[in-house]
């Protein structure tokens, strides 16, 4: 019979932080007139586990400094020559033809076509019908033409199905008559130049010096392995706790600020750069991917027919042979179901894996990866699941939720402008600001005169926290966003 999961009692989602000191941050009970004293146990239960998101950087990233408002480099542009939208100008009424193409369309960044006299190329209609080869006459002004235009002589008499319509064309090699002279012109690499800008995160926790005597009944612990009896302890430390979730988060979620929004008005004072021309903002990983890269919509791919989809667009872009998947926990079920079902037992759950599950031995109904045309890995990611960030968001076209992110694994050469020469990258890493007098990759100090500062006349203390960074996603066209 099937069932649900019961809306209440559910999990809380009341912050655990306050931006004033509570009495429920510690225990304050002075009731003596009560002859039932309570037992109190000492050590805070964790009932949440390890609360912290951040990883994903650290797993798949490095980082390293720049000393710049600014962060440019060159990412490789294809290597063959390749034509979207051709059209020809008499439709087929004679043996050699002018062609025009249309160098406007996405991807093609040349003002000029970039097809020489004596090469040969292929066309094929772009709604299927015809395809031909022809000769390259005439290319561009040199010739007398416009610089998007190809005189073609056909290898047959009249192409059959030649129409005034839409073709691709490529270029797959060239032809000459004996004793002529050598190809006309030649090509210059044609690389993408790609930026973005650091944005300055912080954050800060103060207490003042007559709370930080104030003896607490209960010992507090946190993730990074801080404890003590010290309520005020346990604040600062989840401060600096979430300050690094932040540093994540920010670097994945950043966008840059729209000419005219209220954040340019507010932030506009920064170095402007091509696609964020307010100053504001920056370009983080979600924004990069769905902007530049691959994206999957419509619920998760689940079947093998779906994945066969993504492994042919990777095959149009990098081919990089190694991938991982970082997942929520539906879409890891999906691909384990996916997998599972594969074996001619997967249905009835008897045999997952690579071994006969038997009496003796826990079931095993999970899978880390797999390999259709490449390798792919699969790794939960705790930040699509929790229900403080992402994890929370409901489902549905426009609901902003975010089911995985494929990343490729390894690292790609690219041209380092401020470096000035090629430099191993990986493909995802953090840029921050530092130079030999200034580190702001991560900044801490303590201000006030309580806590053992001695920096001003304040009678507390105050914990600062500082970093300036961006992150640098290369090769875009390698990833793939999984969103609703």
């Amino acid at each position: 019979m099937a069932g649900s999961v019961n809306g209440t009692p559910g999990f809380d989602l009341q912050p655990s932080s306050e931006q004033v000191a509570l009495s429920s941050n510690y225990i304050t009970n002075f009731d003596f007139l009560n002859q039932y004293l309570p037992d109190t146990y000492e050590k805070e239960f964790e009932r949440y586990g390890n609360r912290t998101v951040a990883s994903f950087l650290r797993l798949v990233g490095a980082e390293m400094p720049s000393n710049s408002d600014l962060i440019k480099w060159a990412e490789q542009g294809r290597l063959h020559s390749k034509y979207t939208k051709c059209t020809v100008n008499a439709a087929g009424v004679a043996t050699t033809e002018t062609w025009n193409v249309d160098l406007t369309q996405p991807g093609e960044i040349s003002s000029t076509v970039a097809v020489r006299k004596g090469q040969t190329v292929m066309l094929t209609k772009n709604n299927g019908g015809a395809n031909f080869k022809a000769l390259v006459t005439k290319s561009g002004t040199a010739d007398g033409l416009t610089a998007s235009q190809v005189e073609l002589a056909y290898y047959t008499i009249l192409p059959a199905g030649v129409v005034a319509d839409e073709y691709t064309m490529f270029v797959y090699g060239s032809e000459f008559k004996k004793g002529t002279a050598g190809m006309e012109g030649s090509l210059e690499a044609d690389d993408v130049f790609f930026e973005n800008k650091p944005i300055i995160l912080k954050d800060r926790y103060a207490v003042s010096g007559s709370d930080m005597a104030q003896i607490g009944w209960v010992e507090v612990t946190t993730e990074n392995g801080a404890t003590g009896y010290l309520w005020y302890l346990k604040s600062e430390h989840e401060t600096r706790l979430r300050f690094d979730d932040y540093l994540e988060t920010a670097m994945l979620e950043a966008v840059p600020a729209a000419v005219s929004s209220g954040a340019a008005a507010a932030l506009g004072n920064g170095t402007a750069v091509a696609n964020t021309p307010t100053g504001a903002g920056s370009e983080g990983v979600f924004y990069v991917v769905n902007n530049r890269g691959n994206v999957w919509s419509g619920g998760n791919p689940n079947v093998l027919g779906d994945f066969d989809s993504i492994i042919q667009r990777l095959d149009k872009q990098g081919s990089i042979e190694e991938n991982v998947i970082f997942v929520d926990r539906q879409f890891g079920f999906d691909i384990d179901d996916m997998l599972a079902a594969q074996n001619s037992y997967g249905a009835g759950g008897t045999s997952y894996g690579l071994f006969d599950n038997d009496q003796e031995m826990a079931l095993n109904l999970g899978f880390t990866g797999f390999r259709r045309g490449y390798d792919f890995y699969k790794s939960d990611w705790k930040y699509l699941n929790d229900p403080t960030m992402r994890g929370g968001l409901p489902t549905g076209a426009g609901s902003g939720r975010i089911n995985g992110l494929l990343v490729p694994a390894g690292s790609t050469s690219v041209y380092d402008q401020i470096l000035g020469k090629n430099a191993k990258r990986p493909f995802l890493h953090v840029r921050y600001r530092a130079s030999e007098t200034e580190d702001r990759r991560y900044k801490t100090w303590i201000t006030g005169s309580a806590g053992g500062a001695q920096t001003s006349s304040l009678d507390a203390m105050e914990v600062n926290f500082l970093s300036e960074r961006a992150v640098c996603t290369l090769g875009a066209n390698n990833f793939f966003l999984f969103q609703e």
